[in-house]
């Protein structure tokens, strides 16, 4: 499939127009990924952000030296990584390809870079990507409420 058409069924990039969206696929790198490959660790620096074009990845919470659990994952025209673009820009999760996976990578410096040179473009990204952590958040509440029982234990 085309970068371009990607983006546009992206949840980070759906609302761009097609001149916005050449802009970002400019800056865009396609890549393949095998299975069980770690594209990101958690406490790491997050340099790039992903969009999946085709594969699935999971969202993996470390929660002790040893202690792995699969929270989230992410598939067909989702994103994940977007802490590249938020200070501190550090990795709350590590990514990991749970099948052979075709993304496009953004360096997230540079994406926030075009974001604030083009106003326009940040404030749809920005909107589009506060709506992909707030689903993250919400699903995050319903793990922890599965976990806990319905009476809080």
């Amino acid at each position: 499939m085309e970068k371009i058409e990607v983006l546009k069924r992206s949840d980070l990039f759906r609302e761009l127009d097609d001149d916005q969206l050449k802009l970002v696929a400019a800056i865009g790198n396609e890549e393949t990924f095998d299975a069980g490959t770690v594209l990101h660790k958690q406490g790491c620096p997050g340099e790039k952000i992903y969009v999946v074009e085709e594969g699935l990845v999971g969202i993996i919470l470390e929660v002790g030296p040893m202690a792995q659990r699969q929270v989230q994952a992410a598939t067909n025209f989702e994103s994940f990584g977007w802490v590249a673009m938020i200070p501190p820009y550090t990795c709350t999760a590590t990514s990991k390809t749970l099948e052979k996976t075709k993304v496009i990578t953004f360096d997230g410096r540079e994406l926030l870079s075009l974001c604030t040179d083009h106003p326009e473009i940040g404030f749809k990204v920005l909107q589009a990507l506060s709506c992909v952590i707030s689903g993250r958040l919400r699903q995050a509440y319903v793990q922890l409420l599965g976990v806990t029982g319905a009476d809080g234990h």
